[in-house]
């Protein structure tokens, strides 16, 4: 099953915070004011995309500025050499969208956290007997909130971050369900939105989703 021994500090953040915001642009001019943007709304774990241009000089820069203060996830993550570039450029959690066994042993060969994409009970299994840490369940709103329940029914000990669809009006349906944190791109971060609106846009999306999972919370056992 998945790992044992004591919970990976990344893992932990994220869960505690309950949001993992990506970033996904076509340029990354910007990608170290986007960081600091989210952190400024309370995201501690914070993923970019490999295949966004520039990503690792932007882990390197954020690395040095950040210290210990945040995680960087490097997203989309498919193969061991880039899960490898991306923790010698800084990156503390490996999030992939599919289940990778070699990406899997390559993060915690490093010591980074896993987080691996699956959906089905099948996929999940396989990723928590794999080692991930988290599973990211994609697309989220083609099972809903329910489907988390499910899942955790049947596998009381996953951390599950759903991923894809998630809103507003549906993120605190998903953590009630049993969900330990919530991720996507465009719910967090829309290029559109901060040119128009600037990056306290960023700021203010991060901190929405951190209090609707807080609200969300108020009623469910701490966390283990």
């Amino acid at each position: 099953m998945s790992r044992t021994g004591p919970e990976n500090e990344a893992v932990f953040v994220t869960r505690s915070t309950g949001v993992l915001p990506a970033i996904k642009v076509k340029a990354g001019a910007d990608l170290v004011s986007f960081v600091h943007a989210m952190y400024e709304g309370g995201g501690r774990v914070i993923e970019i995309t490999t295949t966004t241009p520039g990503v690792f000089e932007a882990f390197e820069t954020l690395r040095d500025e950040f210290r210990d203060r945040i995680f960087l996830a490097a997203g989309t993550t498919l193969d061991a050499t880039t899960a490898r570039l991306a923790i010698l450029a800084g990156a503390r959690v490996i999030v992939s969208p599919a289940l990778r066994p070699e990406v899997i042993h390559t993060a915690h060969r490093y010591g980074a956290a896993i987080y691996c994409g699956a959906f089905t009970a099948t996929e999940v299994l396989a990723a928590m007997e794999a080692g991930a840490d988290m599973v990211k369940i994609f697309p989220a709103t083609l099972g809903g909130p329910k489907y988390m329940t499910n899942l955790k029914m049947v596998y009381p000990g996953v951390k599950l971050c759903p991923s894809g669809g998630i809103s507003l009006e549906n993120a605190g349906d998903f953590i009630r369900s049993g969900a330990d944190a919530i991720s996507g791109n465009r719910n967090f971060f829309d290029l559109a939105m901060v040119e128009k609106h600037g990056l306290g846009w960023i700021s203010e999306q991060v901190a929405k989703y951190i209090a609707l999972v807080a609200e969300a919370r108020r009623d469910l056992p701490e966390l283990p």
